[in-house]
């Protein structure tokens, strides 16, 4: 290591430990140099909802962006927070402030419908957060629904939104079916048989409105595990299972550090023989919708080399396909019959799709959103360098549940 990258490693360093601390700097080196899991020694911390938005809100509009636009990105961050899915909502403003501040992210993107036609349109995100112009997108493709009975709305030149499920959900709510798609960034998932990194985790979402039941919410990424799943195991100092991630020469990585650099992500199946060329096909066909359909293309002559983010949303009116109500009450017999279902274990009944999140949602509504160290601390960084309180101080005083 040169003597400048040692400097600037030593003031990161002093920097941490006047911000955070000298146990938490220290549990800090510790982990990059040892597998030792010190990260989970910090008991999570909860924080109530209103204030994680409070300080989410602060932060986005001392980066530039406008009230409006920061409102729909707080309502999107806090939907997976709530919900459990803490690898897609305020952990990831870290991420959001170096792609700001590095000026590769705009917080105030000109966002433009390019092609609109009766039942289909294309939006151009305009290089920003992929929150915003995806919301839009959804909304415009449950109009188009609304008046020929099916909406199909693509993006391009967008970045990350946060959980695809936010925004199928969306035409759940008022009695459509929805599907939301997306391609990511940075490509961490390898093909089947593969040793570099072509494809993103490709997420795809598909939601479907009950009656008596919530709606119907698959939300999922065609890797065996989300990148942001195998950064949240990270940190809270937990290793992760063999097949979630391959090293150069297809040996498992179980540090998830080391796992979350490296960026090998295994297709769904983590191989061959478990189904991998499955997941490998639904993550194409991720890609294709998301990034084929609208142009965004490779920047170099590699396919993984991509310049933006694309996304993929449908609106279908069940009622086009039959009496009003008639698949409201036939999928909550669907949902009826699997949860009947005769279980192995009886302490642990059969579920469907969005059954977890619906439990986390009303459970972090009542007693707050469990932030492990290692997002507090991340957090009050950024609110550090974009010169905004830190809110969170008060709001932590609890353990989560189980912790």
């Amino acid at each position: 290591m040169s003597v400048t990258a040692l400097r600037s490693a030593a003031r990161r360093i002093r920097e941490t430990a006047r911000v955070s601390g000298p146990l938490w700097t220290a549990a800090l080196i510790l982990d990059r140099v040892l597998p030792c899991r010190v990260l989970g020694l910090w008991p999570h911390r909860m924080v109530a909802p209103q204030a994680l938005a409070t300080q989410v809100d602060g932060l986005l509009r001392a980066w530039g962006m406008s009230p409006e636009h920061a409102s729909i990105v707080v309502d999107r961050m806090l939907y997976a927070d709530l919900r459990g899915i803490d690898s897609h909502g305020c952990s990831m403003l870290l991420h959001y402030y170096r792609g700001f501040a590095e000026g590769s992210l705009t917080m105030t993107p000109t966002i433009a419908v390019v092609r609109d036609g009766e039942t289909t349109a294309l939006i151009d995100g305009g290089g920003g957060l992929g929150h915003v112009p995806a919301d839009m997108a959804m909304k415009l493709a449950m109009a188009k629904c609304g008046e020929a009975g099916i909406g199909a709305v693509a993006v391009r030149n967008s970045g990350h939104f946060g959980a695809a499920g936010a925004y199928a959900s969306m035409a759940a709510q008022v009695g459509f079916i929805g599907i939301a798609t997306t391609t990511t960034r940075t490509p961490a998932v390898v093909p089947t048989f593969g040793a570099e990194a072509m494809l993103g985790t490709n997420p795809i979402a598909f939601a479907a409105p009950a009656t008596r039941h919530p709606p119907f919410v698959l939300d999922m990424a065609t890797s065996t595990a989300s990148l942001g799943t195998l950064t949240t195991a990270w940190r809270k100092g937990r290793s992760i299972p063999a097949g979630w991630a391959l090293a150069a020469n297809g040996a498992p990585v179980t540090n998830g550090r080391r796992a979350a650099l490296q960026r090998r992500l295994t297709p769904l199946g983590s191989s061959r023989r478990m189904g991998s060329h499955k997941g490998y096909g639904l993550a194409v066909v991720v890609q294709i919708l998301s990034s084929v359909l609208t142009g965004v293309r490779p920047r170099g002559g590699t396919a993984n080399d991509v310049s933006s983010v694309g996304h993929f949303f449908l609106a279908l009116d069940p009622r086009r396909f039959g009496e009003p109500g008639e698949f409201e009450a036939d999928l909550d017999a669907l949902i009826d019959s699997l949860h009947g279902c005769t279980p192995i274990n009886a302490e642990r009944p059969v579920l469907v799709a969005g059954d977890p999140e619906h439990a986390a949602y009303a459970e972090r509504c009542r007693v707050g959103i469990p932030l492990s160290r290692s997002v507090i601390e991340d957090i009050r960084t950024v609110a550090r360098a974009s010169a905004v309180p830190f809110v969170l101080e008060a709001g932590i005083g609890g353990h989560a549940p189980g912790a």
